[in-house]
């Protein structure tokens, strides 16, 4: 019974603070607003193909107009 008072009055202090803390009311969230970063579609749109005709003018000019070399010995 020595340590009853003490208990109760650290029970009912934790029990007040916890209700403090808990009360009023809830508040809107704050949102941020959304970023959207939209991509360059023109940036895309001519590299791939001018790559491929790179890559067509470098077939061709190795493919075409070679004469077949002799060889020294004959």
């Amino acid at each position: 019974m020595k340590f009853l008072k003490p208990t109760t009055t650290l029970a009912a202090a934790i029990a007040m603070t916890a209700t403090h803390v808990s009360a009023g009311g809830l508040a809107e969230p704050m949102m941020e607003p959304e970023v959207i970063e939209e991509a360059s579609s023109t940036s895309g749109g001519f590299i791939v193909p001018l790559i491929l005709l790179a890559l067509i003018v470098a077939v061709v000019s190795n493919s075409g107009g070679s004469t077949p070399v002799e060889s020294p010995g004959g």
